[in-house]
């Protein structure tokens, strides 16, 4: 499924009074559930062991139950969260030297990452000058809107 009509199913739900929807297709099954004003989604890709599916539920379901400790890099400085949905890489390229790395001195406006988003690479700039503290994300990792990137003191 693409993110294109991911995108699209999301919008609906939000804007509809339906609190949840699943689809399932050839390549994947969704679904996105709407509770308190937010809305959370969950891709599951087709595999061919129907045990893997069901482990990824609970893996996927545990962060949104520890609420509390996501806060905890608010408190250590401030956090650069993901602008959307897509997949992160710290570098232009896959041979190349990361943009910043713990302890790299960064200024308003300078490029973190790189976040690609249906084919496009976009490019997620620091909004405050500092130091990075923390990385929260791993190379290559699917990161979704609003997911913590870094900390920067």
């Amino acid at each position: 499924m693409d993110l294109r009509k991911l995108k699209t199913l999301i919008d609906l739900v939000s804007e509809s009074n339906v609190s949840e929807l699943e689809i399932t297709e050839a390549e994947g099954k969704v679904r996105i559930v709407k509770g308190g004003g937010a809305v959370a989604q969950q891709y599951i890709p087709a595999m061919p062991m129907p045990v893997q599916p069901a482990a990824a539920v609970p893996a996927a379901a545990a962060p949104a139950a520890g609420a509390e400790p996501a806060a905890a890099p608010a408190a250590e400085g401030h956090t650069v969260k993901s602008p959307m949905v897509g997949t992160f890489y710290r570098s232009s390229s896959p041979g190349a030297k990361p943009f910043v790395e713990i302890g790299s001195e960064v200024k308003e406006g300078e490029t973190l990452c790189i976040v690609e988003a249906m084919k496009i690479l976009n490019e997620i700039e620091s909004d405050k000058s500092g130091i990075v503290k923390r990385i929260l994300a791993e190379n290559g990792q699917a990161v979704e809107f609003g997911q913590p990137l870094f900390v920067i003191e």
